[in-house]
């Protein structure tokens, strides 16, 4: 049995983490993440992912048991570099990733939901990276990129004191989207999935390309690829397609070309 659920529909994958209690982020849930990023990146219909986890929590760490069989520094360091360098795919990754958090996102599992690009939360959610705790310290990229969410003060706190936070801090804070009961999280979700996915994915996949720009501070080269994306989309059918049923005042029938 796998890690990970899979279903299309309507143009939108999903993807359960199944890793009971407490969907541990094990080495063989990241390797069967990154092989579904691939069966998704080969299929051309799909516009949008969301990500959630099965049972109680959207994922509550690292699987801590996993660290006992290790042995060396440097097998420790791979473990993080194999981790950091999925969330930087994800976070880099052609179509929208959205989160839908609910229970406990913490340690590893807030790092994952941190390198998807739109997070929902249930206002009851428990959202922390706890690793001081136990002695240890984040290790997918938790304190680069929990910083660039709640700020530094926040983040050193945060991080430092192991406490996490509420879905309606995180969301008051800008870590999350929405904070959304639990009953209305996964629904909100699937919705706000669907509305991206009517979009054409030449636009979908120029915008995932240039936002990244502004995170890096690249602002001049980020505006400068905008111009060369924006003349090379307004020559596309789908552009012709947007602005004519803009006229006509009807939904678009876009084709992704």
């Amino acid at each position: 049995m796998g890690t990970l659920a899979f279903e299309t529909n309507n143009q939108v994958a999903y993807l359960t983490i199944q890793s009971p209690p407490a969907n541990a982020l094990s080495t063989r849930l990241l390797s069967d993440l990154s092989e579904k990023l691939d069966e998704i990146a080969e299929d051309n219909a799909i516009k949008a992912v969301v990500l959630k986890g099965e049972g109680k929590f959207f994922s509550a760490g690292a699987d801590i048991k996993e660290f006992t069989s290790l042995q060396h520094a440097s097998d420790y360091q791979s473990l993080a570099e194999k981790g950091q360098k999925l969330f930087n795919r994800i976070e880099h990754y052609h179509i929208p990733v959205i989160a839908a958090i609910h229970g406990a996102a913490l340690g590893g599992g807030l790092e994952l939901a941190m390198s998807c690009h739109i997070r929902l939360v249930s206002d009851s959610a428990k959202l922390g990276l706890p690793e001081l705790t136990l002695g240890i310290i984040p290790g997918f990229a938790g304190t680069q990129r929990l910083p660039l969410y709640v700020g530094t003060s926040k983040a050193y706190e945060m991080v430092l004191t192991g406490e996490p936070i509420s879905g309606e801090e995180a969301f008051r804070l800008g870590l999350a989207n929405k904070a959304l009961s639990e009953e209305e999280l996964f629904p909100e979700a699937t919705k706000l999935a669907e509305k991206i996915a009517n979009k054409s994915k030449l636009t979908i996949n120029s915008v995932m390309k240039l936002i990244p720009y502004a995170k890096t501070g690249q602002f001049y080269l980020g505006v400068e690829e905008e111009a060369k994306e924006f003349g090379q989309i307004f020559g596309s059918a789908d552009a012709k397609e947007g602005i004519q049923a803009f006229i006509e005042k009807r939904k678009p029938d876009f084709q992704d070309k």
